[in-house]
């Protein structure tokens, strides 16, 4: 019940319609009294070792919506053990950096960036951690090129919707061939506090929607709009509140009849 009254507290009902949203985060806050295992358990069928991983935290904090930790490991599982290159926009507290190297590995090279300052004392630790902003591109080029590439890409960052969109336009391209690009909290996508709102097309649902008309330029008479992006999508892949792109060559289709 602590968290739910500072979760207020953090969103009081003035800050609630500047940001034009319909819940009160406080409100949905999980009840310490009950258990996180079985609620994520029992909802989402989901019992795999980054749910221990999760529930079993300890040392810097991790805050993650339930219905995100399944479908992390939908997405994130198979580059487990390998040294696949991991980049977290948004620091926060390290914990979600301290859960990463847990579940990726000792040979994952994991980097998370963060506007913050502070945040430069929790480097080294689980991961190297460098500061700046997600629509630096130049910053953006330094961290990718110090990695020596990215596979994944996790956006938890300032949520934003401008700086979600700028952030994913330098960095999809660079994400190497098989990789993943997912972006969180997209529930801010309607919240005109962070450039959003409603059937904004300058949200990051907009955005997607713009890139999901690109990916079938084959069927209709439109320009694109995002040439830079063209044909370096193969699947986008949507769930409340998060968006999952697929980084892979795209072909024009064609059929078959067999035999």
């Amino acid at each position: 019940m602590q968290i739910k009254s500072a979760l207020r507290q953090l969103l009081p009902n003035a800050a609630r319609a500047w940001l034009g949203a319909s819940k009160d985060i406080g409100d949905l806050a999980f009840d310490v009294d009950s258990s996180v295992r079985e609620d994520i358990k029992s909802k989402y069928h989901f019992d795999e070792e980054l749910l221990d991983l999760f529930v079993g935290n300890e040392g810097f904090p991790v805050h993650k919506w339930h219905h995100y930790i399944p479908l992390y490991a939908k997405y994130f599982s198979r580059f487990r053990d390998s040294p696949v290159r991991f980049l977290e926009i948004g620091v926060f507290r390290g914990g979600s950096l301290q859960m990463w190297r847990k579940y990726l590995g000792e040979k994952a090279v994991i980097y998370g960036i963060d506007s913050d300052p502070e945040c430069a004392k929790l480097n080294g630790l689980s991961a190297q951690v460098r500061i700046g902003s997600q629509d630096d591109s130049e910053f953006l080029r330094q961290v990718v090129d110090e990695m020596g590439g990215v596979d994944v890409i996790l956006d938890d960052g300032s949520h934003q919707a401008k700086h979600q969109i700028e952030s994913f336009k330098y960095l999809f391209p660079r994400v190497n061939r098989n990789g993943v690009y997912m972006v969180e909290d997209l529930h801010t996508s309607f919240w005109r506090g962070y450039g959003g709102g409603y059937n904004r097309q300058s949200n990051f649902f907009g955005f997607t929607a713009d890139l999901i008309n690109d990916m079938h330029h084959w069927w209709h008479f439109n320009r694109i709009k995002h040439l830079t992006l063209q044909d370096m999508c193969s699947g986008v892949h949507i769930h409340d509140s998060v968006a999952v792109f697929d980084k892979g060559e795209v072909y024009e289709p064609t059929h078959s009849m067999v035999p």
